[in-house]
Protein backbone atom coordinates (compact mmCIF):
# COMPACT_ATOMS: atom_id res chain seq x y z
CA UNK A 1 0.00 0.00 0.00
CA UNK A 2 2.76 2.35 0.86
CA UNK A 3 4.12 1.95 -2.82
CA UNK A 4 0.94 2.58 -4.26
CA UNK A 5 0.95 5.53 -2.42
CA UNK A 6 4.30 7.00 -3.59
CA UNK A 7 3.55 5.46 -7.28
CA UNK A 8 0.35 7.74 -7.21
CA UNK A 9 2.27 10.61 -5.66
CA UNK A 10 5.02 10.54 -8.38
CA UNK A 11 2.55 10.30 -11.37
CA UNK A 12 0.54 13.40 -9.91
CA UNK A 13 3.91 15.56 -9.98
CA UNK A 14 4.62 14.22 -13.02
CA UNK A 15 1.29 15.27 -14.25
CA UNK A 16 1.80 18.66 -12.87
CA UNK A 17 4.72 19.47 -14.40
CA UNK A 18 3.78 18.86 -17.67
CA UNK A 19 0.88 21.04 -17.69
CA UNK A 20 3.17 23.80 -16.01
CA UNK A 21 5.21 23.48 -19.38
CA UNK A 22 2.22 24.23 -21.78
CA UNK A 23 2.22 27.52 -23.01
CA UNK A 24 -0.53 29.44 -23.80
CA UNK A 25 -0.71 30.22 -27.53
CA UNK A 26 -1.51 34.61 -28.13
CA UNK A 27 -3.89 35.07 -30.58
CA UNK A 28 -5.31 37.85 -32.42
CA UNK A 29 -8.80 38.10 -30.64
CA UNK A 30 -6.42 38.63 -27.61
CA UNK A 31 -4.04 41.51 -29.32
CA UNK A 32 -8.21 42.88 -30.50
CA UNK A 33 -9.45 42.58 -27.20
CA UNK A 34 -5.83 44.46 -25.79
CA UNK A 35 -6.29 47.20 -28.04
CA UNK A 36 -10.04 47.43 -27.54
CA UNK A 37 -9.23 47.38 -23.39
CA UNK A 38 -6.64 50.60 -24.07
CA UNK A 39 -9.30 52.50 -26.61
CA UNK A 40 -11.75 52.18 -23.61
CA UNK A 41 -9.04 52.65 -20.86
CA UNK A 42 -8.20 56.23 -22.93
CA UNK A 43 -11.95 57.00 -22.88
CA UNK A 44 -12.24 56.15 -19.42
CA UNK A 45 -9.39 58.21 -18.68
CA UNK A 46 -10.79 61.59 -20.68
CA UNK A 47 -14.05 61.00 -19.08
CA UNK A 48 -12.54 60.88 -15.39
CA UNK A 49 -10.55 64.39 -16.57
CA UNK A 50 -13.71 65.93 -17.77
CA UNK A 51 -15.30 65.18 -14.28
CA UNK A 52 -12.76 66.52 -12.56
CA UNK A 53 -12.51 69.72 -14.18
CA UNK A 54 -16.25 69.80 -13.61
CA UNK A 55 -16.22 69.05 -10.05
CA UNK A 56 -13.28 71.78 -9.97
CA UNK A 57 -15.44 74.45 -11.71
CA UNK A 58 -18.34 73.59 -9.39
CA UNK A 59 -15.96 73.76 -6.50
CA UNK A 60 -14.79 77.21 -7.63
CA UNK A 61 -18.75 78.44 -7.80
CA UNK A 62 -19.31 77.10 -4.83
CA UNK A 63 -15.96 78.96 -2.84
CA UNK A 64 -16.71 82.36 -4.85
CA UNK A 65 -20.22 81.92 -3.88
CA UNK A 66 -19.74 81.04 -0.70
CA UNK A 67 -16.77 83.80 -0.46
CA UNK A 68 -19.59 86.52 -1.44
CA UNK A 69 -21.86 85.20 1.19
CA UNK A 70 -19.15 85.67 3.91
CA UNK A 71 -18.32 89.08 2.17
CA UNK A 72 -21.79 89.82 2.75
CA UNK A 73 -22.48 88.46 6.26
CA UNK A 74 -19.23 90.23 7.11
CA UNK A 75 -20.45 93.74 6.00
CA UNK A 76 -23.84 93.33 7.49
CA UNK A 77 -22.10 92.48 10.90
CA UNK A 78 -19.17 95.45 10.80
CA UNK A 79 -22.81 97.86 10.11
CA UNK A 80 -24.62 96.55 12.89
CA UNK A 81 -21.37 96.87 15.11
CA UNK A 82 -21.12 100.05 14.35
CA UNK A 83 -24.65 100.92 15.20
CA UNK A 84 -24.43 99.42 18.15
CA UNK A 85 -21.29 101.61 18.70
CA UNK A 86 -22.56 104.86 17.50
CA UNK A 87 -26.10 103.80 20.31
CA UNK A 88 -23.73 102.94 23.24
CA UNK A 89 -21.53 106.06 22.46
CA UNK A 90 -25.20 108.50 22.32
CA UNK A 91 -26.51 106.52 25.56
CA UNK A 92 -23.08 106.89 27.33
CA UNK A 93 -22.80 110.50 26.41
CA UNK A 94 -26.31 111.13 27.64
CA UNK A 95 -25.90 109.33 31.01
CA UNK A 96 -22.76 111.16 31.77
CA UNK A 97 -24.58 114.44 31.31
CA UNK A 98 -27.30 113.56 32.88
CA UNK A 99 -25.19 112.06 35.85
CA UNK A 100 -22.92 115.23 35.72
CA UNK A 101 -26.10 117.42 35.90
CA UNK A 102 -27.69 115.45 39.01
CA UNK A 103 -24.45 116.28 40.76
CA UNK A 104 -24.65 120.07 40.15
CA UNK A 105 -27.91 120.10 40.80
CA UNK A 106 -27.40 118.61 44.19
CA UNK A 107 -24.12 120.75 45.00
CA UNK A 108 -26.66 123.57 44.29
CA UNK A 109 -29.35 122.42 46.72
CA UNK A 110 -26.30 121.74 49.06
CA UNK A 111 -25.19 125.33 49.14
CA UNK A 112 -28.88 127.23 48.90
CA UNK A 113 -29.93 124.73 51.97
CA UNK A 114 -26.79 126.03 54.10
CA UNK A 115 -26.91 129.31 53.45
CA UNK A 116 -31.26 128.84 54.27
CA UNK A 117 -30.11 127.18 57.37
CA UNK A 118 -27.61 129.26 58.43
CA UNK A 119 -29.25 132.82 57.54
CA UNK A 120 -31.18 132.74 61.09
CA UNK A 121 -28.72 131.67 63.04
CA UNK A 122 -26.06 134.47 61.77
CA UNK A 123 -28.70 136.68 62.37
CA UNK A 124 -29.00 135.56 65.89
CA UNK A 125 -25.83 135.77 66.23
CA UNK A 126 -25.91 139.59 64.93
CA UNK A 127 -28.80 140.71 67.77
CA UNK A 128 -26.47 138.77 70.07
CA UNK A 129 -23.15 140.55 69.64
CA UNK A 130 -25.25 143.91 69.28
CA UNK A 131 -26.48 143.30 72.76
CA UNK A 132 -23.18 142.68 74.10
CA UNK A 133 -21.69 145.53 72.57
CA UNK A 134 -24.20 147.61 74.04
CA UNK A 135 -23.25 145.58 77.70
CA UNK A 136 -19.93 146.44 76.89
CA UNK A 137 -20.64 150.14 76.62
CA UNK A 138 -22.39 150.32 80.28
CA UNK A 139 -19.51 147.78 81.95
CA UNK A 140 -15.97 147.68 81.95
CA UNK A 141 -15.29 144.37 82.56
CA UNK A 142 -17.77 143.49 80.34
CA UNK A 143 -16.08 145.80 77.38
CA UNK A 144 -12.36 144.01 78.51
CA UNK A 145 -13.98 140.28 77.69
CA UNK A 146 -15.50 141.41 74.17
CA UNK A 147 -11.83 143.08 73.49
CA UNK A 148 -10.07 140.06 74.61
CA UNK A 149 -12.09 137.85 71.92
CA UNK A 150 -11.70 140.86 69.08
CA UNK A 151 -15.13 141.16 69.45
CA UNK A 152 -15.59 145.26 70.42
Amino acid sequence: MRHFIIFIILISLSVLSFSQQQEVPFTLADRDRLIQLEANLSALNNKVEKLDQNINKRIDNVERNFNDRIDNVERNMTNRIDRLENKFDTYFTWGFGLVLGAIFALFGFIIYDRRTTLAPVSNKQEKILNVLKELGEEDSKMRKALSNAALF
